[in-house]
């Protein structure tokens, strides 16, 4: 097919917090250096932040950095933490632990609740006024290779085409954009990345990324029960003590408060319902007495990588590298990533804007491996903020919630003390293997929604603000269309009509036959079907540019 072809210096695919770091470093460097250097952001939401979902604390560490005058030029981080709470919770009470007892490393004090969405927006922004050119609704289809096994870009999802790929009368061929350089910065589980890691078996050395499903809303609730600057995280109930996860609990602004709950994707239990173990959170007493006369706002979920240091991949690849959270930036006790995946994508750049200098003249003809990111990440404080609790995710996989939370935090403060263990655990398994034949594990009887605290799937995602084009090609692929039934029904009751957060997925019961439809309408682009089906049977695509939620203060 013949394309269009756009040709930059730099291509980022990515318009999060790791890819518009890297855009915004890049031009300062050039700026400073009086030279010309094309960089160009593609973003698969239809407006840069629309797909960005995250609690969420920051630890404004990288923007100190990257820009250091952020409070004048007014960036949205307007709530500073003012108190820590951490609770454990029973079916109907809770306990506080004491905050001498928490390792130093998960004060929170100096950081600021904000939303990340709103964040990205103002990054941008100024991304765009050093000369970046950010290009939203494009999502980037596959990879570009050249005669040499080289990366020179990537090829954009066609527009137009309907349910059964053929092209309709608004068809528009994808576009190619090529550059010496791209980096990739899709987030958690993304398309891309999985492509690359395959072509580059860039895994080789790693341990199984591990992944957490995060689900958050937010609420505007009552003066009386605001706590502006109120950080509270939980464990316990309703998870039992063999399912990891938690709650969190941010107020901030005008009486708004994010909360939301993650459930580690390696659970054993078919029948568990991440969304509904979510929903009944919010039927504690002590978070019911929050919400009270409250209003819920939005609603939205998305993956998030908890393999740490372990399971980085190889960084980089010919023509390119992998940065932020496509390689896997969260430090998972402190539930923080941003502020690691901003400083990857700055040294990235820095690495790019080296290379680029060693010709003499004009720009390199064909990129070089970037050495120097690994390396520099390796040195950075980035990298001390992860060793340092390397070993939590995989002591709370051996020993469960309560066994794991002990000895990561002894490892915590271990570290906190300057003393780190000479030993790093490895990751035994992918989140997928662990789950376990419905016959061997209890049935969940989840309450039906309440409809003023708790929600069901169709209600929440209708907050969600989706747009996907019904007559566009399904961005959900199944490698084989029998497993759903034969496999998955069979063995393990139909798991992903309970780990999708939206509705995505369902059993459809018949006579002659049962079969799965898929209603990728709802989908919110959470990632979790391509991560916890039992068979990896399920892949995500990116759907047509602009496809997808459109979060708003998320």
């Amino acid at each position: 097919m013949q394309r269009d072809v756009m040709n930059y210096d730099v291509l980022i695919v990515g318009a999060g917090p790791s890819g518009l770091a890297a855009a915004i470093r890049l031009k300062q460097l050039a700026n400073d250096s009086n030279k010309e250097l094309s960089v160009c952001v593609l973003e698969k939401a239809a407006a840069v932040g629309a797909h960005i979902l995250s609690g969420a604390v920051i630890d404004p560490i990288a923007l100190n950095e990257l820009i250091p005058d952020w409070i004048a030029k007014g960036a949205p981080l307007n709530t500073s933490v003012q108190k820590d709470e951490f609770l454990i919770l029973s079916e109907t009470k809770s306990w506080a632990l004491p905050h001498k007892l928490m390792p130093p490393l998960m004060n929170n004090q100096g950081n600021y609740i904000v939303s990340l969405g709103d964040v990205c927006v103002w990054l941008g922004q100024q991304a765009e006024a050093l000369g970046v050119e950010i290009y939203a609704g494009f999502a980037a289809q596959e990879m570009l290779y050249d005669e040499q096994n080289q990366v020179i870009g990537i090829i954009t999802g066609d527009m137009g085409r309907d349910s059964d790929g053929k092209p309709t009368a608004q068809f528009t061929p994808g576009i190619e954009i090529r550059a010496p350089y791209t980096l990739i910065a899709e987030g958690a589980r993304g398309s891309l990345t999985r492509e690359l890691e395959e072509h580059y078996d860039l895994r080789k050395n790693a341990s199984p990324q591990k992944y957490g499903l995060g689900l958050k809303e937010v609420w505007r609730i009552s003066a009386e029960q605001h706590q502006k600057g109120l950080v509270q995280h939980s464990l316990g109930w309703p998870l039992n003590k063999d399912t990891g996860g938690g709650s969190f609990i941010y107020h901030y602004g005008e009486q708004l408060i994010s909360i939301g709950f993650v459930v580690h994707l390696d659970y054993a239990n078919p029948h568990l319902s991440p969304y509904e173990e979510f929903q009944r959170f919010k039927t504690h007493p002590q978070i019911k007495a929050l919400l009270k006369d409250g209003k819920r706002l939005s609603y939205g979920a998305r993956a998030i990588s908890e393999g740490g240091l372990q399971s980085w991949p190889e960084m980089i690849f010919p023509g390119g590298a992998v940065i932020g959270c496509s390689a896997g930036m969260v430090n998972l006790p402190r539930i923080k990533g941003s502020h690691n995946a901003m400083k990857s994508g700055m040294l990235a750049a820095e690495a790019i804007f080296n290379e680029l200098n060693k010709k003499t003249e004009g720009l390199l003809a064909t990129a070089s491996l970037l050495e120097s990111y690994p390396t520099t990440l390796k040195n950075s404080w980035v990298w001390k903020d992860l060793n340092a609790v390397r070993n939590v995710k995989p002591l709370l996989s051996r020993f469960g919630t309560w066994g794991g939370t002990i000895l990561g935090g002894f490892e915590m403060w271990l570290a906190a003390f300057g003393l780190n263990t000479p030993w790093t655990l490895q990751h035994k398994q992918a989140d997928h293997t662990c789950t376990k034949p419905a016959s061997e594990m209890p049935i969940i009887d989840y309450p039906k929604p309440d409809g003023v605290y708790s929600f069901d799937r169709l209600n929440s995602i209708s907050l969600s603000n989706i747009a996907h084009d019904a007559n566009q090609p399904c961005h959900l692929h199944l490698k084989n269309k029998d497993v759903p039934i034969l496999v998955n029904l069979a063995k393990y009751q139909a798991p992903e009509q309970k780990y999708c957060p939206a509705g995505v997925y369902e059993i459809i019961r018949s006579k002659d036959a049962s079969y799965l439809q898929i209603n990728a309408q709802n989908c919110i682009h959470c990632k979790t079907c391509d991560i916890k089906d039992p068979t990896q049977n399920i892949v995500w695509v990116s759907p047509e540019g602009g496809s997808g939620p459109s979060y708003s203060g998320m």
